[in-house]
């Protein structure tokens, strides 16, 4: 009864971390670790959860979300988008999360476009920065559900 509610919780918290790499409210990378991290110590590390491997997902879990944070800011910086434009981004990237996943992308590209535009008075700078936003995050999403892919899998196979 305890294993089966503890499995239960695990793959709850595989799926919100899975949700959580598209949705930024959820810290997606961490939840998947934890779902993993609770399944392996149910079955005592056993392999193939062995304490190697959760060493290597703890790191996995921590490169990711660093990195979600830094690839969107460096594709903001690639293609020149200014402090303003970041804080652009942040602010419409809130705004579009009431709507919804694609509504916070649409919003940071929207942000940091209107803010651009306002800031360096020129259109084709901006939609340039508002891109470099765009793929920053895109990116950042991909990373991150890359690793919880790679968790959730391990997960499955620690069932059998």
């Amino acid at each position: 009864m305890i294993e089966t509610i503890a499995i239960a919780i695990g793959a709850i918290l595989m799926l919100l971390g899975i949700a959580g790499c598209v949705l930024p409210i959820l810290p997606g990378p961490v939840l998947s670790f934890l779902g993993l991290l609770l399944l392996a110590l149910l079955k005592q590390f056993s392999p193939p959860l062995t304490p190697v491997l959760m060493i290597v997902m703890a790191i996995l879990t921590a490169v990711v979300t660093i990195g979600d944070y830094i690839i969107p800011l460096w594709g903001a910086k690639k293609y020149g988008t200014s402090k303003w434009g970041i804080w652009g981004s942040v602010a419409g990237m809130a705004v579009g999360l009431l709507f919804s996943p694609f509504g916070m992308l649409l919003g940071a590209f929207i942000g940091a476009v209107i803010v651009e535009w306002l800031v360096q008075k020129k259109k084709g700078k901006a939609l340039k920065a508002g891109w470099g936003v765009i793929l920053g995050s895109f990116l950042g999403a991909v990373l991150k559900l890359g690793g919880a892919g790679m968790m959730a899998y391990y997960f499955v196979r620690g069932l059998w």
